[in-house]
């Protein structure tokens, strides 16, 4: 196998940035009659995002010197091109949950191109964000709304290595 390089790609950092956001609070440890119930928001003007499942390219097969690519879409499916011979039957889509004031439209933004790093320093771009959400993306009538997203790795040069990076995604209330 003289050629093949291995590369683990994951965006395990997936952060949420949420507009009016509840701030986060613990249960007290010593109170006399704890909770195991979710705090829900309290007005109507709060929404929550969770990442559910943080996406991951998890290993690609990169064959040769040169450019490629990996694809990971919202269905789940992959595909690689130039000198990617190969993306992992493990690689995953993210997976977020927003939740809110019941039927409410909401705007989710993903960001169009973000840099991975690797410990070594290397760079990769991870580029083209897409997602299953519809055009006007609404709360259902529990507060919910859950969807999946995905994208491209360009990979470029010599870029053995394990990257991560995080992804934003900010969800507000139009």
């Amino acid at each position: 196998m003289s050629g093949l390089r291995f590369l683990a790609v994951a965006l395990a950092g997936c952060a949420a940035t949420v507009a009016g956001s509840v701030p986060a609070s613990a249960q007290c440890r010593l109170c006399a009659s704890p909770t195991t119930s979710r705090e829900e928001p309290s007005s109507s003007d709060d929404v929550t995002i969770e990442i559910e499942t943080n996406i991951s390219f998890d290993r690609l097969i990169v064959s040769g010197v040169g450019g490629g690519s990996a694809i990971i879409h919202p269905d789940g499916s992959s595909s690689a091109q130039g000198s990617v011979s190969e993306v992992s039957p493990r690689a995953m889509v993210g997976t977020a949950i927003v939740r809110g004031e019941p039927n409410r439209v909401v705007r989710v933004e993903l960001p169009h191109r973000i840099d991975l790093y690797s410990v070594s320093g290397g760079r990769i771009t991870f580029d083209s964000v897409v997602s299953d959400l519809p055009a006007l993306p609404k709360l259902d009538s529990a507060g919910r709304l859950t969807f999946r997203f995905g994208g491209r790795l360009q990979v470029t040069g010599d870029a053995d290595g394990d990257y991560r990076g995080e992804l934003p995604i900010i969800v507000e209330y139009p």
